[in-house]
């Protein structure tokens, strides 16, 4: 538009090429790495239109991908590629330290997309630099990422994919049960190293069945877990901040507790599925672990923030903790030395709970979603909203509480030192008015 008043054309017009480039954005996408051995897997996904509960499936106007691809990887790129050609979209897995493309590629972006699983931390320092942002948006669910307060300050809005992975992570919960309480990660060692001693596979091996299994949070993963937890035959616990319906705790038979404290001392399983805000930050203590019964499990798929880091790994050392299990670290990626990746009794994964073939088709429906409504000036989903208008609002205002989780991501920077691994970045459009 610029170029064609100043050709001295008359009146300011804008072709409809003209157009596109003078409405068009920045969308900065940090995505996890491709894989080191690629694969085909052909699946056809099982289509679901509704969550338990009524909420329905994202809706986009349309998708261009084919659920089942790995749209979680930077060549993946959430599928969004066609749909951001007229728009100037990088994808990266160049996230942490001051020489990442990320924070190369921050200072001008309207718009960055990242996944729990892979965060690109959005720090207040990072939100000071970011002068266009207008939206963050969170490729999964979990904005812990994101430091809520500097987004409130800021005017910039935060919204996530809501429900889209929970049963994922529910079943992931369910499975690390079952693997700790079954010693299963020794026993399949012993098998792969070709060994047969069948005392040491269980010795530490029990059956789930008239355990007290309790759930810190009981949203839609909590809930999803103590559903699936109910035909093993268990006695279950719960502690949220919201109390379930009476109808819900006699169908499932739930013992309401009134604090974290109550709970954990009468679980022989104890599982976290709440979100990360400063009040659980830590909550896990050396203090709270050490009141649980001795030799219990804790599973943890919910952030590894909540948990004392230190305080876990000693407490499987000496036997306080039967064992741990999960998905989820602090900082993500975990450095080489973080004390989880060597304590004995644990059962961790990367975080990948969330990032199934089947999550990733939903989460990036999602995001498309979020970002029509964006680009055409649409009210968000108010379920996607964690922060607009400089507040918590939607499932934000229901979940978190006011505060920054942020603090001590700049080691994640180590990983990428540790592993030596070669700056990845594919520019997929770039445009400008």
């Amino acid at each position: 538009l610029t170029q064609l008043v100043s050709a001295g054309i008359g009146e300011p017009r804008c072709t409809k090429a003209a157009q596109r480039r003078c409405t068009m954005v920045k969308v900065l996408c940090v995505l996890y790495e491709d894989p080191q051995t690629p694969s085909e897997v052909s699946r056809t996904l099982p289509e679901i239109k509704t969550y338990p509960g009524g909420q329905t499936t994202p809706s986009p106007s349309k998708v261009d991908f084919v659920p089942g691809q790995l749209l979680g990887s930077v060549s993946g790129a959430l599928g969004l590629n066609k749909f951001l050609e007229d728009h100037d979209f990088v994808v990266t897995s160049s996230k942490d330290g001051p020489d990442s493309v990320f924070e190369k590629e921050l200072p001008d972006a309207d718009v960055v997309i990242s996944q729990p699983f892979w965060p690109a931390y959005m720090s207040a320092e990072r939100f000071q630099k970011a002068k266009n942002l207008k939206l963050c948006i969170t490729a999964g669910i979990g904005s812990d990422h994101v430091d809520l307060d500097a987004a409130c300050r800021h005017g910039v809005t935060v919204a996530e994919v809501t429900y889209c992975n929970s049963i994922s992570v529910a079943e992931h919960v369910v499975m690390s049960i079952l693997t700790l309480v079954r010693n299963f990660v020794e026993s399949h060692h012993i098998a792969m190293s070709g060994g047969w001693h069948i005392a040491d596979c269980v010795r530490k091996a029990f059956d789930v069945e008239g355990m007290d299994v309790g759930t810190v949070g009981a949203g839609r993963i909590g809930l999803a877990v103590l559903r699936r937890m109910k035909p093993f035959d268990t006695k279950l616990h719960y502690f949220d901040q919201h109390r379930l319906a009476e109808s819900v705790e006699e169908e499932l038979g739930l013992t309401y507790h009134d604090s974290v404290e109550s709970l954990v001392k009468v679980c022989d399983v104890v599982t976290i599925n709440c979100p990360l805000h400063p009040k659980t930050e830590h909550l896990f203590n050396k203090e709270l672990i050490y009141s649980m019964k001795r030799g219990s499990y804790l599973i943890n798929t919910a952030r590894g923030k909540i948990c004392d880091a230190a305080a876990v790994a000693e407490a499987c050392e000496s036997g306080q903790l039967a064992g741990y299990a999960g998905d989820v670290w602090f900082p993500q990626p975990a450095p080489a030395d973080h004390p989880w990746r060597g304590m004995p009794s644990n059962a961790m994964t990367p975080h990948v709970s969330g990032t199934t073939l089947s999550a990733q088709a939903r989460y990036a429906a999602g995001v498309r979603e979020i970002l029509e409504c964006f680009l055409s000036q649409r009210p968000i989903r108010e379920e996607y909203l964690i922060v607009e208008h400089g507040q918590l609002a939607g499932t934000g205002k229901h979940s978190y509480t006011e505060g920054n989780t942020t603090a001590g991501s700049e080691e994640a920077a180590k990983f990428s030192a540790d592993e030596l691994r070669p700056t990845k970045m594919q520019k997929v459009s770039t445009g400008g008015c």
